[in-house]
């Protein structure tokens, strides 16, 4: 317990700095988007957001490949490989360099192409557009470079650092929509160009803290070829699960502008960007907790690995449960108060979306696990495939007459699909105890948690006054009965004893 003590507090410790930098750029992005359109128009931002989109198109390759790289990392530095920990960062710097060569290559022909015949814009607006394009390229390039520091500082769990860094990322983004009302120039370009330079700061900030903390952050030409074979491979097998993750999310929108049309794609992008900004709290976690899994398969410490993928998946669970609950409850109050009009079909999409966010919560342990062991060939084939059913069986739906929402409805059942598929390939490759997973994670979220914090809040909801008072109340009973319900019946003893612990040791005087 003593162990688990120790790495639980420096979990809660890295989770905190992570949630207070959430929180700063959640609250300077709102602002900066708004200083931005106002400076821009709506035409210019529009041109920016869709010739940026055309290089984001080439972020399906670099996800693959980041993964692989925040992977070996991680799991050289729990073998506690020093030298071939420099090796490996080397040839990912190495790695970065082709690839970023590879998508200029591709990505600035094809963006001029885009932009010359097929965009809609204003004829006078062409040269800007591609200043656009040549500074995006420049952007997504430098950020290809930053990969490696930033898994290097995820793996040595610095977590201050990534948290401070992504703040002055936010505070130069304010910046820069404050400098774009005095442009010199056109607005346009000089926004990207401006975008450029924050990028690059970054970069630098991210690579200076890597060179004064972290020895093996000491480029030099590495050309490696069983390494750079192995982390290719790893990379295109995780191409699958990737590819398949961008179609079901992107391929779904399409399926609904194709048969519901654009004002179902806002209600499908509202609930997109709420759940977004829920979800975050969990995504926050698990970039705390993923290192820890990581290099605990590495050192060899198995039960300590499958113990944290169990209490990890119920933590982020139950830390996504605590905000999406009043949202569902509340979700068309919360809706009319956002949005000046909320377009139907919002509210049914938000609280459906939240729902399958909790389902993936179960599995992102498990997806981290498996990925650990660098064995995935076979999973991500058939996590993969199943995954890939999404697109098909929506599309049947919807040709059958169902409604649009059906597109997230057929994702959820998917999702608890391929979570019995993780458990049984993780099982397979690692010995993970599938019995134990069903028991303190799988039936106690679902019929103990998920159950018994529906109980009152149901009952509430009748009841409970129109207006904002109608919504403190019902927001205030879903949080407080759902955190009782997740104290006595959630969480386990053991934790239970520590969180009271750690709560007095924070509030109680000596």
């Amino acid at each position: 317990m003593d162990n688990y003590g120790h790495r639980g507090t420096k979990i809660a410790r890295n989770t905190l700095m992570l949630y207070v930098r959430m929180l700063v750029l959640m609250l300077v992005g709102l602002y900066t988007s708004r200083v931005v359109l106002g400076a821009l128009g709506e035409n210019d931002f529009g041109v920016y957001n869709v010739v940026g989109g055309v290089v984001s198109m080439f972020t399906i390759i670099s996800g693959a490949l980041n993964s692989a790289v925040s992977r070996f990392i991680t799991f050289e530095m729990g073998k506690g490989a020093d030298a071939q920990l420099n090796k490996v960062y080397s040839t990912a710097v190495t790695i970065q360099l082709i690839l970023a060569a590879v998508v200029v290559l591709l990505a600035e022909p094809l963006g001029l192409w885009f932009i010359d015949n097929k965009m809609t814009i204003d004829p006078s607006r062409i040269p800007a557009a591609r200043w656009v394009l040549h500074f995006s390229l420049l952007a997504f390039v430098i950020n290809l470079m930053s990969v490696p520091q930033m898994a290097s500082i995820t793996a040595h769990e610095h977590m201050s650092a990534y948290a401070y860094i992504g703040i002055l990322d936010g505070l130069l983004r304010l910046g820069v929509a404050f400098l774009i009302l005095h442009s010199p120039i056109d607005r346009l370009i000089y926004y990207a160009a401006l975008m450029a330079g924050v990028v690059l700061i970054v970069r630098l900030a991210y690579g200076l803290y890597c060179r004064l903390h972290f020895e093996e952050c000491r480029y030099r030409p590495v050309f490696d070829r069983p390494l750079i074979k192995e982390m290719f491979s790893f990379a295109g097998w995780n191409f699958i699960g990737v590819t398949s993750g961008v179609l079901r999310d992107h391929g779904g929108n399409i399926l609904v502008n194709l048969f519901s049309g654009p004002a179902v794609n806002a209600a499908r992008g509202v609930a997109v960007q709420l759940n977004g900004a829920v979800q975050g709290f969990v995504t926050n976690f698990m970039t705390a907790v993923n290192p820890q899994i990581t290099k605990s398969y590495a050192a060899g410490e198995k039960e300590y690995m499958f113990s944290l993928v169990r209490r990890s998946s119920r933590m982020s669970f139950f830390l996504l449960f605590l905000i999406a609950l009043p949202v569902i409850f509340n979700a068309d109050y919360l809706l009319s108060i956002w949005l000046k009009e909320v377009p139907e079909h919002s509210s049914l999409f938000v609280q459906l979306f939240l729902i399958f966010a909790l389902s993936e919560s179960l599995s992102n342990p498990m997806i981290t696990a498996m990925l650990a062991t660098g064995n995935i060939r076979n999973y991500q084939l058939v996590v993969g495939g199943i995954q890939l059913l999404n697109l098909p069986v929506s599309y049947v739906c919807l040709r059958m007459g169902a409604i649009p929402e059906v597109t997230v409805i057929v994702a959820i059942i998917i999702s608890q699909i391929c979570m019995w598929a993780r458990l049984l390939m993780l099982s397979k490759a690692t010995g993970f105890p599938v019995l134990p997973f069903l028991e303190e994670v799988y039936f106690s979220v679902l019929f103990k948690v998920v159950c018994g914090s529906l109980v009152v809040p149901l009952i509430l909801e009748a009841a409970k006054p129109a207006g904002f008072v109608g919504f403190l109340i019902s927001a205030s009973v879903c949080v407080l009965w759902s955190m009782l319900v997740i104290m006595t019946l959630g969480l386990q003893s053991d934790e239970r004893k520590w969180l009271v612990n750690k709560i007095k040791e924070k509030f109680v005087r000596k």
